[in-house]
């Protein structure tokens, strides 16, 4: 909770301060629920864990995300008008992905954010987050790339590193595939080094927990829900989510409604889930937007304007502010400082 205390009480999606939790005037009707998230927003923006639309603009260059696109479900109109201050794009491509196609997705990512500088901030730490947001820009973190890019050598690792990527995803890489080989935890101990953060989405759950035990800093996992909810292969069982729990890890909720359900109701019943398993330090959003029309989306969640109706629903289920706060905003800003500190602990050691 020392980072709420931190924040400061204006945000870009406002014009002054804002006052959360203010007793209703006598008399009167309070705020409603819409009005209360929205004001929340203003203050603890959306870090979204996972957009997939540089692989969608990479297929259909012709995408302009500063006006409203309604072949695309992101654009910066209905980030902005969601609440969202920080976005991971993700560099994973369909298939096993390689190199070269992971330096591609790369490279499109650096040139969206340069094209649109008034809206987009290339975000590499935990201050980038918060500069980003006082700003009035979104911050944009790289990541997370495929792990199977990372062979038997860290030296992709750290190339990646240099050109701004932030996290890496295990799930299909040889050196994690029944659990973490000798080079596994050289690739582990080195992004501990880097400040990278290792996202766990779709790994088996006895790897998922083996690597939440090895890091250490706290693991993610970018786009998942509850599979005591929904059985999906990517959802996480229960065992995941103590694991994460235990290691101060972040369970980010996505919004595909093959894992979720096709309402935002059962979304929220999801966070609710995880909230009550992992704990309000460890839930987090992921939903998983980027792609073009007709891909299934829960009811009041197929674009990022959803996401105060979706706060407006947590605040109606008896949900604190705070922790709201930390959903959004405040447990991405945790982690991120964490691997930060982490990493600081590391510089001890031999440069490589």
């Amino acid at each position: 909770m020392a980072d709420l205390q931190d924040e400061p009480q204006t945000g870009p999606f406002d014009d002054g301060p804002v006052a959360l939790g203010a007793e209703d005037v006598p008399g009167t009707l309070g705020p409603s629920s819409l009005d209360r998230a929205t004001a929340l927003l203003a203050v603890h923006p959306v870090a979204d864990g996972h957009n997939t639309f540089l692989w969608t603009l990479r297929q259909s260059p012709y995408h302009d995300i500063e006006t409203r696109d309604i072949g695309v479900d992101t654009d910066i109109p209905r980030l902005r008008g969601g609440g969202v201050g920080a976005q991971f794009w993700s560099l994973l491509t369909p298939g096993e992905g390689t190199v070269s196609d992971t330096l591609e997705q790369i490279d499109i990512a650096h040139a969206l954010i340069h094209r649109y500088p008034d809206s987009l901030s290339l975000a590499v730490n935990a201050d980038d987050l918060a500069d980003a947001r006082n700003r009035g820009r979104i911050a944009s973190f790289l990541g997370p790339v495929p792990g199977a890019t990372v062979t038997d050598s860290l030296g992709t690792l750290r190339a990646f590193h240099q050109l701004g990527v932030r996290s890496l995803a295990p799930a299909g890489a040889p050196w994690a595939d029944q659990g973490l080989t000798a080079f596994g935890h050289e690739v582990v101990r080195e992004m501990n080094r880097l400040s990278m953060l290792l996202d766990l989405t779709g790994c088996a759950p006895a790897v998922a927990c083996q690597i939440a035990g090895a890091s250490k800093s706290p693991v993610v996992v970018s786009h998942t829900a509850a599979a005591a909810l929904t059985r999906h292969p990517e959802n996480l069982p229960d065992e995941v989510l103590t694991a994460l729990r235990a290691a101060g890890g972040l369970c980010m909720v996505t919004f595909c409604a093959d894992r979720t359900g096709d309402s935002l109701h059962a979304v929220a019943d999801h966070l609710d889930h995880v909230r009550s398993v992992a704990g309000p330090q460890c839930v987090g959003l992921g939903a998983s937007f980027g792609t073009e029309g007709g891909t299934p989306r829960p009811a009041g969640l197929t674009d990022p304007s959803g996401y105060p109706r979706l706060i407006a629903e947590l605040l109606d289920r008896g949900w604190p502010e705070a922790d709201v706060a930390l959903l959004t905003w405040g447990n991405a800003q945790r982690v991120l400082r964490d691997a930060e500190f982490t990493a600081r602990a590391a510089q001890h050691k031999s440069p490589h």
